[in-house]
C-alpha cells in the first residue's frame, strides 16, 4: 500500500480579503509514486494549488500536510528539500549565469557531492537534449529551451514530489513528447509522486487519476477514463476531450460499434480493426 504524501484538507485560498475565493474547501490526497493530473478551466484554482503545495502561497482555511509535514512559514525550507516545481514560464527560475550553473545550483544548496552533481547534470541534461549548452547564457536560449533547462533543473534534485505547471506548454509536440517521456523515466525510477497541470490532453491522459477543477471547487476526481467518459459534462464547463475520443463519437455516429472509453489512437485502431472482423 503506497505512503500518502501530499493531502489537502478542506484548504481555501483568495487573493486578498476583498477578492473572491480561487479556491473553496478543497480536500483530496497524492501518493507517493503516483501520477496525477489537473485540469481546470483557466481561473479554476489549478495554478494555485500548486504555489500552496511549494509553500509559495499559504491557504487562509484549512491544512496542508506535505510528507507528513504542515506545510507553514517555518517549514518552507524544509518542504522544498520534498517538492520540486516548474513553472509555466521558465524565467521565474533562473539564477545562474550559464546552463549548468542553473542546474547545479539546486544540487549545491543541498550539499550534493560534487561528483555525484557532474554525473546528475550530465544525466538530466543529456535527458532534456540540452548538453551541448551547457556553457549558454539562459537568456540566449529558445522559449523551448529554456524550459528544457527549468525541468533538468529540477529533475537534478531528485525530489519526492514533482509538479510541472504548465512546463510543456512552450514546446513543440515532439519535444513535449520527449520530455514527458523523461520524467515517466525519471518517476519510476525514484518513486516520486508527479502532479501535472496542463491544457495537453494526452498528458492527461497518461496520468493515473485527474483531479478537475471548476470554479475554485474539486468538481470531480477518477481516472482519465472514467472523467473523459462525461463528454457532455466535461464541455458544460469549458473543458475539451481529447481528439481520440471526439473522433469514436463521430464514428459511432456512422454506426460502428467504438467502445465509449477510447482514449487513445492504439485503442481506436483496435476497436476499428474488431470492428472491420466482425462485419
Amino acid at each position: 500500500m503506497r505512503n500518502k504524501l501530499v493531502e489537502f484538507r478542506n484548504v481555501s485560498f483568495r487573493y486578498g480579503e476583498e477578492q473572491p475565493w480561487v479556491l473553496k474547501n478543497c480536500s483530496f490526497e497524492i501518493y507517493e509514486n503516483e501520477a496525477i493530473a489537473i485540469i481546470g478551466h483557466n481561473g479554476s484554482g489549478k495554478s494555485t494549488i500548486a504555489k500552496l503545495m511549494n509553500g509559495l502561497l499559504f491557504p487562509q482555511e484549512g491544512q496542508i500536510i506535505i510528507n507528513g509535514r504542515n506545510v507553514t512559514h517555518d517549514s518552507i525550507w524544509e518542504i522544498r528539500q520534498d517538492v520540486g516545481m516548474v513553472f509555466q514560464n521558465p524565467d521565474n527560475q533562473f539564477v545562474g549565469t550559464t546552463v549548468q550553473d542553473d542546474v547545479a545550483f539546486g544540487m549545491e544548496n543541498r550539499g550534493i557531492p560534487r561528483d555525484e552533481m557532474v554525473k546528475r547534470m550530465n544525466e538530466t541534461l543529456s535527458a532534456v537534449g540540452m548538453q551541448e549548452y551547457r556553457l549558454t547564457e539562459p537568456h540566449k536560449l529558445s522559449g523551448g529551451q529554456k524550459q528544457r533547462v527549468a525541468i533538468a533543473s529540477v529533475l537534478a534534485i531528485f525530489p519526492q514530489v514533482l509538479i510541472l505547471d504548465e512546463a510543456t506548454a512552450m514546446l513543440d509536440p515532439r519535444g513535449r513528447t520527449e520530455i514527458m517521456k523523461t520524467v515517466a523515466s525519471v518517476q519510476e525510477e525514484r518513486h516520486l509522486s508527479l502532479i501535472t497541470i496542463t491544457h495537453n490532453l494526452q498528458e492527461v491522459v497518461q496520468a493515473e487519476r485527474v483531479i478537475v477543477m471548476n470554479q475554485g471547487e474539486i468538481w470531480d476526481e477518477a481516472t482519465p477514463r472514467e472523467i473523459f467518459a462525461k463528454r457532455t459534462e466535461l464541455r458544460e464547463i469549458g473543458l475539451d476531450i481529447p481528439f481520440v475520443a471526439a473522433l469514436s463519437d463521430e464514428l459511432r455516429k456512422t454506426g460502428l460499434p467504438v467502445a465509449n472509453e477510447v482514449l487513445n489512437h492504439e485503442e481506436l485502431l483496435e476497436e476499428l480493426w474488431i470492428s472491420r472482423s466482425t462485419m
